[in-house]
């Protein structure tokens, strides 16, 4: 990723909004990473070789599309079911001594609460790897809801997890501003006609994305300075 691909608050100014939601892996957690280590180290324990192209096609991705997406890339044999088990304890196990967060999200969710600005999470896991995170971070009671793969019927790239969370705010998806990192979640921002800024994480974004018009923002502080007047 260039310099030039990002747009910068010197260039950008967001558009007034209502509401914040926000991805939490990727997004609000710096958990990609540590996950991504997880995935290739699990995937040799079971005895088979992890790709760097693999990987990248399920960030941001949902159960049943990684289930997929595995077992298009080492077929049916794959034990999916024991492969997401020891995914799970082993970032469980990580994250006994906290989770890291983003830079910037405290202080941008901190000033959303100052103006009165509904914040809500929008997620592709499930409920409780959400809540056992968010709350690790110190984050959880920062939202006033978290939308997982537990309420939905069609997670991400299917807008159903913004639209959630958006009905629960109160707050129109046009009024609302989302927070996204992988390619499968600004899909799904974009289709529930949010206002939509991409920070990439460990997958920038590609032509389809740029196709689609969003901001891409370097950090969430970036965001922060885009978001709001300076006096």
């Amino acid at each position: 990723m260039t310099s030039a691909s990002l747009a910068t608050p010197a260039i950008i100014r967001l558009a007034p909004f209502e509401a914040a939601i926000f991805d939490m892996d990727g997004t609000l957690l710096d958990t990609e990473a540590v996950f991504r280590d997880i995935v290739f180290d699990v995937c040799t324990e079971l005895g088979f070789e992890m790709t760097h192209d693999v990987h990248r096609s399920m960030v941001g991705s949902s159960h049943e599309t990684t289930n997929r997406l595995l077992i298009e890339a080492y077929g049916v044999a794959f034990p999916y079911a024991l492969f997401d088990e020891k995914c799970r304890v082993s970032m469980r196990e990580r994250s006994h001594a906290g989770v890291p967060v983003k830079p910037g999200a405290v202080e941008f969710i901190t000033e959303l609460r100052a103006r009165g600005i509904p914040a809500a999470v929008a997620t592709s896991s499930r409920n409780p790897h959400a809540e056992h995170h968010l709350s690790a971070a110190g984050l959880l009671d920062l939202f006033e809801t978290v939308v997982t793969r537990d309420d939905v019927v069609h997670p991400k790239p299917h807008p159903e997890p913004y639209l959630t969370a958006a009905e629960r705010l109160g707050v129109n998806p046009r009024r609302c501003l989302a927070l996204e990192d992988s390619h499968s979640g600004v899909r799904a921002a974009h289709a529930a006609g949010m206002q939509t800024v991409m920070v990439p994480d460990l997958v920038g974004p590609n032509d389809d994305i740029h196709a689609l018009g969003i901001s891409i923002m370097e950090s969430l502080v970036h965001v922060h300075l885009a978001a709001f007047d300076r006096d």
